[in-house]
């Protein structure tokens, strides 16, 4: 834990996101209040927790958190204002969905978004504070999921499986199949596509 860090009384909220990197879909993310006398075991950074593990505790996070909330901002907003300020647009509408209110939020990161309350960016925070690694849960599940609806509507593009992250396959079925309005144009793998025509 930081030596710095100071958590006033009161609800304080998690908040994470998953989706800045991908080429296609929205960046989303999770705010979460968790209850002290039901207290969640086994929480961590998403990244580290396999596919199965992440739904169990995604479950137990919906059901025994105080409160919980998801934001989102799509790929054309992303476009319009860059995915930094998507990133944080998504990140306090998050927070603007709990009820009750938080009084303070610690945001992942090194940056916050302009809240309702009090707010503290900890880089890392994911790896040290359960209340983030929760909300990293939480968005990472939400995106996953969304990810493989949007695999159903746009074939051949394996979004199930890379979850619009710019893996090899990723690139080749932009390079085939064609640009999507799913696909984020500002990104430059995308953005180069387009221009070649």
């Amino acid at each position: 834990m930081d030596a710095e860090l100071y958590i006033p009384e009161g609800h304080v909220a998690g908040v994470d996101e998953a989706g800045r990197g991908p080429l296609a879909g929205p960046v989303i993310a999770g705010a979460v209040i968790l209850d002290p006398g039901q207290p969640i075991a086994g929480l961590r950074d998403s990244k580290r927790l396999s596919a199965s593990r992440r739904d169990e505790l995604y479950d137990q996070i919906t059901e025994h958190a105080l409160a919980w909330g998801v934001g989102r901002a799509e790929v054309e907003e992303i476009d319009r204002i860059n995915i930094l300020q998507a990133t944080m647009q998504a990140m306090r509408r998050a927070v603007e969905a709990l009820v009750p209110f938080a009084d303070h939020a610690l945001i992942d990161g090194n940056r916050c978004p302009d809240l309702y309350c009090t707010a503290q960016a900890i880089i890392k925070g994911d790896s040290k504070i359960p209340a983030i690694s929760a909300a990293s849960i939480l968005a990472k599940v939400t995106r996953d999921r969304e990810m493989i609806d949007l695999d159903m509507r746009y074939p051949g593009y394996g979004l199930a499986q890379h979850k619009g992250y710019p893996s090899k396959k990723h690139i080749e079925a932009l390079e085939s199949l064609g640009v999507t309005p799913i696909h984020r144009r500002s990104y430059a793998p995308v953005r180069r596509i387009i221009e070649r025509g």
